[in-house]
């Protein structure tokens, strides 16, 4: 929930704050409701990191992702993910000119700046493990050459929870790569009567042009550097670390969070602060990414799952046991 701000910030963020204004009413022209999937979307945008969307079909997953990145005037480049997906044909590959006589590499379509990866889960491993160095070091080698990705860089992933067939699990070490989980769940009694009503005035989701790029890149590399630069104070710093080294032996888990979630935590944290126009992080900002940060990269023991326990359940359980700072 947003704050009045009766202090007075050592950063300006009146542009970061009008921006992500700005992005909501483009955005809200087109999806109804799903407040906290648009702003985690647009918290992950400030703070350049990847994020990963789960929810059944149906529920403005893609057409969200997509929405968004309308609001960036960059390059858009949506993959479709199949089991017959090659690594290939994300990454690209070299091809032979009979006029040099040489191979030259032809650039595959995650060379873009907004990715949206749909249904992500349904390739399979050796087309999973070509997005680890792209999505962590933001290049991509090839035959001894190393191509670097253009800014901003960042990719959105959407999956199904429910269907099994013909999907494969994510491995963790890509899983570590997205900077939150997103689960999406259905929208309420009334926000379903005003997406019917939407569709019935023809505001539905084919109207995209309705949407227009509110940011430049420039500009949303500018409000990254303005997150950066959010103040944490020491016992913060010390409170994520303490949360995210509570996962690491905690009983119900088999394997706790890595210190990329730490760095996780901070960044959405800051992201979330600056949303709310504040210069500085409060343990209710570390708690409000505390979830979307560290679901993903825990695993539960096989005894709790088969209790039907879930990392949610867990995380839960940390946030209360663990001192908040004040």
């Amino acid at each position: 929930m947003e704050q009045e701000n009766l202090f007075e910030n050592r950063i300006d963020l009146s542009g970061l704050e009008g921006a992500v204004a700005r992005i909501r009413a483009e955005v809200g022209k087109i999806i109804v409701g799903q407040r906290r999937m648009m702003d985690l979307l647009i918290a992950a945008l400030l703070a350049d990191g990847h994020v990963l969307i789960e929810g059944v079909p149906g529920v403005a997953k893609t057409l969200t992702a997509r929405l968004l990145a309308r609001t960036v005037s960059v390059a858009f480049t949506r993959i479709q993910f199949t089991p017959d997906l090659m690594p290939s044909d994300i990454l690209g590959t070299p091809v032979f000119n009979p006029k040099t006589t040489e191979f030259e590499f032809k650039r595959g379509p995650i060379f873009s700046n907004l990715i949206l990866i749909d249904e992500v889960n349904r390739a399979p491993a050796k087309t999973q493990s070509a997005l680890f160095e792209v999505m962590e070091e933001r290049q991509v080698s090839m035959d001894g050459t190393t191509y670097p990705m253009a800014r901003p860089f960042l990719v959105f992933a959407t999956q199904n929870p429910l269907e099994h067939e013909g999907t494969y699990r994510l491995p963790e070490a890509q899983l570590d790569r997205f900077l939150f989980k997103v689960e999406v769940g259905y929208p309420t009694e009334a926000e379903e009567a005003a997406i019917l009503a939407g569709h019935h005035a023809g505001r539905g989701p084919r109207r995209l042009e309705a949407v227009a790029p509110v940011l430049t890149a420039e500009e949303l590399e500018t409000y990254q550097g303005v997150v950066r630069r959010v103040h944490v104070e020491p016992n913060l710093i010390a409170y994520i670390a303490a949360l995210t080294h509570r996962t690491r032996d905690h009983r119900a888990l088999y394997l706790g969070a890595s210190p990329r979630a730490s760095l996780a935590l901070m960044a959405g944290a800051k992201a979330l602060a600056a949303m709310q126009g504040r210069d500085f992080v409060t343990p209710e900002d570390v708690q409000a990414v505390a979830y979307p940060v560290l679901r993903h990269r825990i695993l539960l023991t096989p005894e709790q799952e088969m209790e039907g326990r879930r990392p949610d359940d867990v995380v839960k359980n940390i946030l209360e046991k663990v001192d908040v700072p004040r």
